[in-house]
């Protein structure tokens, strides 16, 4: 692993100064396909504490999206336009894609999570205060472990699955010293 921000900058690929074409560029979304938006909406809302910013609906596609994030209600614009753009200029979304008719079609299989072969697509994450004890409440509301926080040789770090079996890494940045040194 790259130590110091000199050979981390210097590794092949790696832009030495930022464009200024892309300034004002922000990450605003990583988008799932979902099976079952009520599902996956209480996953997202109830158990990782998630906001529901802005649902859009295309009648003629027969799709919905649902936009996420860690934002105050309080502060989410109650006028649709408005609401729109406000979403599309918060950092780090979850937008889930929900194509009509997948909850209740018996013969939909589900969607590739990326994380059996062919490999590609692997997981979202998750700061949290406590791993331990954010674990501990997934395990009290039926949430699917893919990898709990004393297993394996990367401890303190956990892996859930959301209902379309997506993975997402619950991890803690007071740790990421330790993290830092996996590699070594």
């Amino acid at each position: 692993m790259a130590g110091s921000l000199k050979e981390l900058h210097s590794l092949p690929g790696v832009a030495a100064t930022r464009d200024p074409a892309t300034e004002g560029f922000i990450f605003q979304q990583t988008m799932f396909r979902i099976r079952d938006p009520a599902k996956s909406l209480d996953f997202y809302t109830r158990v990782l504490g998630l906001t529901l910013l802005a649902k859009l609906d295309f009648p003629d596609m027969k799709f919905s999206l649902y936009f996420l994030g860690y934002e105050e209600v309080k502060d989410i614009p109650e006028d649709a336009g408005e609401r729109a753009v406000w979403m599309f200029r918060r950092k780090a979304c979850l937008e889930l894609t929900h194509n009509w008719g997948t909850e209740s079609d018996p013969a939909f299989a589900g969607y590739h999570s990326g994380n059996s072969d062919p490999r590609g697509f692997g997981h979202i994450g998750f700061h949290v205060p406590d791993v331990s004890a954010a674990c501990k409440r997934f395990e009290e509301l039926g949430v699917e472990f893919q990898k709990k926080p004393d297993d394996g040789k990367m401890k303190d770090i956990a892996f859930i699955k959301d209902p379309d079996g997506y993975w997402i890494e619950i991890l803690n940045a007071d740790n990421a010293r330790k993290f830092a040194n996996w590699g070594q």
